[in-house]
This record gives C-alpha cells, structure tokens and sequence, in this order.
C-alpha cells in the first residue's frame, strides 16, 4: 500500500471529532445507542431515586412538559434516541447506562489504530489534545478510557461537549480557544462533517477533513484526508 500523501501543520492544539473521525460511526449507531435503548428502563427502574438520575429525570419531563413516570419517561427516551436527537439530558441519561456496560466489561469502544498510533506520538511530542463532541464529557471520557487498545484517557488535556455550544456555531470554537487560552489560527480541528468544519474555520481554526470512506470531496475549502497517518 502507498504512503499517503503528508500535510504538514503548523498548530498548538489538535481538538478531534469523535464519530466517524477517531472512532466508527457504527459502534455509536450499532453498539453504543441500542445498548442505551436496551438498557433505559431498567436502569431508571433501579435508579430514578438517585440524585443524579433523579435530576435528569426532571430535565425530560420539563422538556416535555409533563410528569411522568420512570417508565414513561424511558419511552420518551427511546423514542428520541430513535430520531437521533441532541438532548442534554438524553445524553446524561445514556452515559450512566453506558458507564455499568463499560464498567462490566459488556462495553469495550472501538479507536481508528492510525488515530490511536497518531494520537499517542503528537502526545509524546507535547501536543495538547482535545475532544469535541456532542456526546458528554463523560460519555467522551467513558469512551476512550475501555478502549480495545487500552486507557487511552491520559492522551487529552480537555473535552468539550454541547455545553460548550453547537458543533456547527463559529461561536462555539471562539469559545473553546478561549478555554484552552490559544489564539484559534493556533488550533487544528478535525472532523468528519463539513458543517462542523466550516464553523471551525469561520472561527479561525485550521481544519482537515477526515473522509474515511468513500469519494474525496472537491473544492470545500477543507483539505480531505482518510486517516490520520496523512497528518
């Protein structure tokens, strides 16, 4: 197999996209989320009462506007992991279900091996690394703590999640540059959606575009690559 072709950076900071950039798109879809809509019910059966789960909980009926049950709530839930939806407590609620599956070892996240070997060497050079993604924090953390390759949690200086901002807002990348105290221009971003990227870059970041699969995209004002050997 040839050598991909190197683009060669100059940044500060990497912040990485996790679905379809550093891990499959199908674990998400075909592992993480049903494993979260298998185990919903029980889960809030068990632990509405809890503190934390129990505030989550609050947060579902305010957003629905109404009170419900541990089981209705979990219907509610179900039904919006099936429209994919972007909610906060959704997303709290699925972290604590997915942290017992990773805790069991029932869980173990998939990680691209170039970005796993790419990751560790820009560490090893100094290279401060974070996670953007609309997964939690702790979700984030969860994920690349029980990898197959091992912890890799101590690779990244910070995460980011929705609270930070939506992934498509040039607000939400001045934001984080701000946080990690770094002029954006400084900061590599990667991902595999060009909405997200195209906000990056409005933000002043510098950008490449992680194309996994299929045909390399044209003319985007994103430079594509297909892993992060390229870089």
């Amino acid at each position: 197999m040839d050598r991909p072709k190197l683009i060669s950076l100059s940044a500060q900071a990497v912040i990485t996209d996790i679905e379809g950039t550093t891990t499959p798109l199908a674990f998400v879809k075909e592992v993480l989320f049903p494993y979260a809509y298998q185990h919903l019910a029980n889960f809030l059966a068990q632990h509405h009462k809890d503190s934390a789960a129990a505030e989550q909980i609050r947060k579902v009926c305010q957003h629905a506007d109404a009170e419900m049950t541990p089981a209705e709530v979990s219907d509610l839930l179900q039904s919006w992991i099936e429209m994919d939806l972007k909610i906060a407590a959704l997303k709290s609620l699925q972290t604590m279900v997915w942290r017992g599956g990773y805790e069991s070892g029932e869980i173990k996240s998939l990680v691209y091996p170039d970005a796993v070997n790419n990751l560790k060497k820009w560490w090893r050079i100094g290279l401060p690394l974070y996670v953007y993604s609309s997964g939690s924090v702790e979700a984030q953390k969860l994920l690349f703590k029980y990898t197959e390759h091992g912890d890799l949690s101590y690779l990244f200086s910070g995460h980011f999640d929705l609270t930070a901002g939506g992934k498509e807002n040039a607000e939400s990348y001045i934001k984080i540059a701000d946080t990690i105290r770094l002029s954006p221009q400084d900061i590599l971003f990667l991902s595999d959606l060009k909405n997200e990227l195209d906000a990056a870059q409005e933000a002043g970041m510098q950008t490449l575009w992680v194309v996994r699969d299929g045909p390399l995209p044209t003319q985007t004002g994103h430079r594509p690559v297909r892993t992060f050997d390229a870089i």
